[in-house]
Formats: structure tokens, C-alpha cells, sequence
């Protein structure tokens, strides 16, 4: 087998806070958990589905491996390296959980922080199957979806679209399945989404025609980037017609991790501009905005009268 992470690779996700479980797993805490817990902030995912950010365990089974070298992706780059050795579900769930709980450890004693809240950090109740690399890559995804569901945490997986393959045998289905769409066409996906496979656009319409078929809350994510992706709302549409999701998120792009060295400031565009995109998309789609958050550049698009909080949530 090949060679498994690299120290280097180890040693700068570690400054970055990072937790990690064997060579192709972490954990980080989410910007929004740190506002939640000391602000009484809240995230964009409280706000239209009714999860708590400070009960968030924001990780990844695949760190720093994908499909995809997408500019505006904040993951580290020029490490990539074979995982040498899988790590079983229950084994990273409570790498990530403990993990989690050293995170938040200095947050307990704060003024700002109540106890309890500190305490509920501490046991998290979401997953958010995200973060970094592609998920879907990671062998036991149902085994450890599953896992998380037995547990009784809801869950979130985010996928780039290029394993169809693997969301079509997926079992269990995630809480909500979100699919980035973040170009319009193929000319635009080829030099803003950087694919290491040749047939990565095929690979997301399949799945973009698979998601109707899927029995689970389905969202399509276009992540905005201004002077890149920005505009070509009939061509989204049309992307987006042929998923049927339960939810439509344009988001715009943030300028943190390593898209530092790619991007400007100037590739963010305002919350003015998503909302914008997301209304014209709408009326191709025949869909009404939901809800927005504008300190996230986000807003929720879906059939009028559609309930977005997660039953029970």
C-alpha cells in the first residue's frame, strides 16, 4: 500500500487546531460553535434547520483527500499521500467526539461561556460530515452514518457529486444530503473546480439525476465566487431541475484556509449579490427564499410553505 500522511501534513493541520483520528480523519471546531458558546451567536444551519451550533461535531473521515482541487477550497494542498489503514466508524466517531472535548476544554470557566452550555458542547448531538476532502470516499460512510443515527445525532454529509455510485448504496441515508454545485457548465467547473478525474462533470449529473430518487431532505449548495462562478442562473436552474432537492443554498465563498493563495477579498461577493443569484434561480425553479443569513452570505430557497427545521429539531 502507499505511504500513509506525511508528518508535515500532520504538523500543520495540528496549528490549525485540527484534531485527527489515524491518517484520514479530524475534527475542527467550527467558527460558529466558538460565537454559540461565547456570543450566543448562531449559525446558518440553526437558524433554517433548527440544529444547535454548540452541539455540532464538525468533522471529516477523509482529511485531506478529494476529487477535486477547487480554488476557492480552503484544504491544504501538496500533501496528498494513500491512506494506509481505514479506521472502523466507532473507532473515529469517538476520536472526533474526545476530540471535540479537548477543543472546547479552555472554554469551561469563561464568563461568557455558561456551564451548561460547555457541558452540551461536550456531547454532541449533529454531525456535520464535512469539513474538508470528500467524504464519500471513505469506505464504511454507511457503517458510520448508521453509527451516528443509533446514537441519536442527527447528520449532515456534504459531498462534491463524484461518487453517484456511492450515495445510490448508501444506507443509511444522512439526516440531509448537500451536493456543491459550484459551476454551471463544464468550462467553468474544469478550471475553478481543478478535477483529478477526467470524467468528474459526468460523475455529477449522474448523482444531480439520482437525488429524486433518494428518500431523505436533499440540498444543492452553490457556493458563489465573484469574477469565477457568479451569475449564469439558467444554466444552475437547470442543474437544479433535474435534482428536485428539498432546499436550494447559494452561499457565498469566504476567504480563509489556503484559498488564501488563489483568491483575493475581492472573489466574496455580498450578501446583496447571493441573494440576488438565489432569487433569480429561484424564479427559473419556481422556489421562494426561506430564510437568509447575512453575516454567512446565505440564503435557503425552496417551494413556498415548506417547513425547513428538521422534524423533532
Amino acid at each position: 500500500m502507499g505511504e500513509g500522511m506525511k508528518d508535515d501534513l500532520r504538523e500543520i493541520l495540528q496549528k490549525q487546531h485540527y484534531r485527527l483520528c489515524g491518517e484520514h480523519a479530524g475534527v475542527k471546531l467550527c467558527h460558529w460553535m466558538k460565537q454559540s458558546l461565547l456570543k450566543g451567536r448562531t449559525c446558518y444551519k440553526q437558524d433554517f434547520y433548527g440544529i444547535r451550533s454548540h452541539r455540532c461535531l464538525q468533522m471529516t473521515p477523509v482529511i485531506n483527500d478529494c476529487t477535486h482541487n477547487c480554488l476557492f477550497c480552503w484544504r491544504v494542498r501538496g500533501f496528498e499521500s494513500t491512506v494506509t489503514k481505514w479506521q472502523e466508524p466507532e473507532v473515529v466517531l469517538d476520536t472526533c467526539i474526545e476530540g471535540q472535548r479537548q477543543l472546547v476544554t479552555g472554554f469551561k470557566g469563561d464568563p461568557r461561556c455558561s456551564l451548561s452550555m460547555w457541558q452540551e458542547a461536550r456531547e454532541p448531538d449533529q454531525v456535520a460530515i464535512s469539513l474538508a476532502g470528500e467524504p464519500t470516499m471513505y469506505p464504511y460512510l454507511g457503517d458510520f452514518i448508521d453509527l451516528c443515527h443509533r446514537r441519536g445525532m442527527t447528520t449532515f454529509l456534504v459531498t462534491n457529486g463524484t461518487f453517484p455510485e456511492v450515495l445510490e448504496a448508501l444506507d443509511p441515508l444522512p439526516t440531509q444530503l448537500y451536493v456543491t454545485v459550484a459551476a454551471p457548465n463544464r468550462d467553468i467547473y474544469r478550471r475553478l473546480c481543478v478535477p483529478r478525474i477526467p470524467d468528474g462533470w459526468e460523475r455529477i449529473r449522474r448523482t444531480l439525476e439520482l437525488l429524486p430518487s433518494l428518500d431523505t431532505r436533499t440540498v444543492i449548495r452553490h457556493t458563489l465566487v465573484k469574477d469565477w462562478n457568479l451569475g449564469w442562473e439558467r444554466e444552475y436552474a437547470a442543474l437544479d431541475r433535474l435534482a428536485d432537492p428539498t432546499f436550494i443554498e447559494p452561499k457565498g465563498f469566504v476567504f480563509v484556509g489556503d484559498s488564501r493563495r488563489r483568491m483575493t477579498m475581492d472573489n466574496m461577493p455580498s450578501h446583496a449579490e447571493v441573494l440576488e443569484f438565489g432569487r433569480r434561480v429561484g424564479d427559473e425553479l419556481g422556489l421562494v427564499l426561506l430564510g437568509e443569513k447575512s453575516d454567512s452570505r446565505v440564503a435557503v430557497f425552496g417551494k413556498e410553505g415548506t417547513e425547513t427545521r428538521i422534524p423533532g429539531r
